[in-house]
């Protein structure tokens, strides 16, 4: 009975798929690191009562952000193909995914950044500013250290709604688990395919969630 049921299975399209998925996830959780922390910490210090205070700034920003939250990730992956082909080559694929994933997740994790750096007592701030810090070493020896637990808690958010982004992706042929799922489990009606993608997409999201907390605990010393 079990063997009837998985009959469907290519464990080498599984693993293909996986890796896939890996590769996806791995590639836009690290432009996603380098493109949010920078925003985050720029929409921190120049909202009001910062040291690098702009409204202008801050509001444009802002807007540009929640633009960017607000459009469902089905359609940012449509709307972005001509800028994915002109930046890829390709809007297929694993590197045909990247650029929307990142679009869709580096304004989150901006956010979750600057909700992280504002949880930082203002008098710690102060008081490197009074020892003459300059902004750049506020930033660096100060603001994205005492952070640090609360910039790992985010990103392991951002890591598992990237996964959930990449399962989406399938429907434009990003490859990965998701178009495994929608192309035989969901189109072919292959129970056996959709439940062994199903099955792996929850492990990868709790060994993400153990690893960022476990992380998180490590480098927090208060």
């Amino acid at each position: 009975m079990q063997d009837g049921f998985f009959q469907n299975i290519s464990w080498p399209d599984i693993g293909q798929a996986t890796f896939d998925t890996l590769l996806m996830l791995g590639g836009s959780l690290l432009l996603t690191l380098i493109l949010g922390i920078p925003l985050g910490v720029l929409l921190f210090l120049t909202a009001r009562g910062q040291i690098g205070r702009s409204l202008i700034a801050n509001r444009l920003l802002g807007v540009i952000v929640n633009i960017l939250r607000s459009i469902p990730f089905v359609i940012l992956l449509i709307v972005m193909i001509p800028l994915t082909l002109a930046m890829m080559g390709t809007s297929l694929g694993v590197a045909g995914a990247i650029p929307p994933l990142v679009a869709g997740a580096a304004p989150f994790y901006a956010r979750l950044v600057e909700t992280a750096l504002r949880d930082i007592p203002r008098s710690t701030i102060e008081a490197a500013q009074a020892m003459g810090a300059t902004r750049l070493q506020i930033i660096g020896k100060v603001l994205l250290p005492e952070a640090l637990p609360g910039l790992i808690s985010g990103a392991t958010v951002t890591a598992i709604a990237l996964v959930s982004f990449t399962a989406m992706a399938g429907v434009v042929g990003a490859g990965g688990l998701g178009d495994l799922a929608i192309r035989y489990g969901y189109q072919r009606f292959q129970a056996d395919v959709m439940l062994v993608t199903v099955a792996l997409l929850v492990l990868l999201v709790q060994l993400i969630q153990w690893s960022g907390d476990w992380l998180a605990r490590r480098v927090d010393h208060r």
